[in-house]
């Protein structure tokens, strides 16, 4: 896999709640690939990691599949994608002339911290670009922004009062219905640990470095299994 500078935007030759795997998942990957401290593993990370143009992080990789078609290769994927991706609206685009589909994927709960006044809690929203030509797909992997709600009063010494939510802000109450989708605050991740050593938020980036680096590790992985051998096993010509 390699990091790339750039955000490709031309197709072809040219928010979810089902994803890949849950948050508690992701984390038991993250800590058998890349240890248990978190501030120690998104500095080693860092050393091989590049923001693009955009100051987005962004993954990609060429999966060869040769012998496969275009059309072969398209509708894997389309299967893959829409059996994975529940939510009608996480799949942005699909266009089956171009050989491209893109997904904007959320996965909550990345990363979460309680502190002396503050607590957040991190989620993520991939875009997954999907490129086909005969023959292969080209994977490309874009995070941004940490999706963040920020609690300004759930911190260990913050007053308790059981008519607050204390989730998200000091003005949210505890029967509050507003969309877990709509996120308080976005941090760049261009502005955080572990590409800016002094960081007020310096723990919390620190996990949600390595949980984003590791989604991308799973999506990746998940497209060339699909690629290689269908979502099920029996996913084949002969029947």
């Amino acid at each position: 896999m390699m990091v790339v500078v750039t955000i490709l935007t031309i197709c072809g030759a040219g928010h979810m709640h089902a994803q890949v795997m849950k948050a508690a998942d992701l984390e038991k990957y993250a800590r058998v690939r890349y240890g248990e401290k978190w501030l120690d593993a998104a500095l080693n990370l860092s050393n091989g990691l590049k923001l693009d143009k955009n100051e987005s992080l962004t993954y990609q990789q060429v999966i060869e599949a040769p012998g496969k078609s275009k059309q072969d290769l398209y509708v894997a994927l389309n299967y893959w994608a829409t059996a994975t991706f529940k939510d009608k609206q996480a799949i942005t685009l699909n266009d089956k002339e171009a050989g491209c589909i893109i997904i904007s994927s959320t996965i909550a709960g990345i990363a979460e911290h309680i502190g002396t006044l503050n607590k957040y809690s991190v989620s993520i929203t991939p875009v997954i670009r999907l490129d086909i030509k005969e023959g292969r797909v080209r994977v490309t992997y874009t995070v941004q922004n940490y999706d963040v709600l920020a609690d300004v009063s759930g911190g260990w010494l913050s007053p308790t009062d059981s008519n607050k939510s204390t989730y998200g802000d000091s003005k949210r109450k505890k029967d509050d219905k507003t969309n877990a989708n709509l996120y308080d605050e976005q941090w760049e991740i261009a502005r955080h640990y572990p590409f800016v050593e002094k960081d007020p938020q310096k723990r919390t980036c620190a996990k949600a470095l390595v949980m984003t680096h590791a989604y991308s590790n799973a999506i990746m992985d998940k497209v060339e299994e699909a690629l290689k051998h269908g979502i099920t096993g029996t996913d084949d010509d002969d029947w």
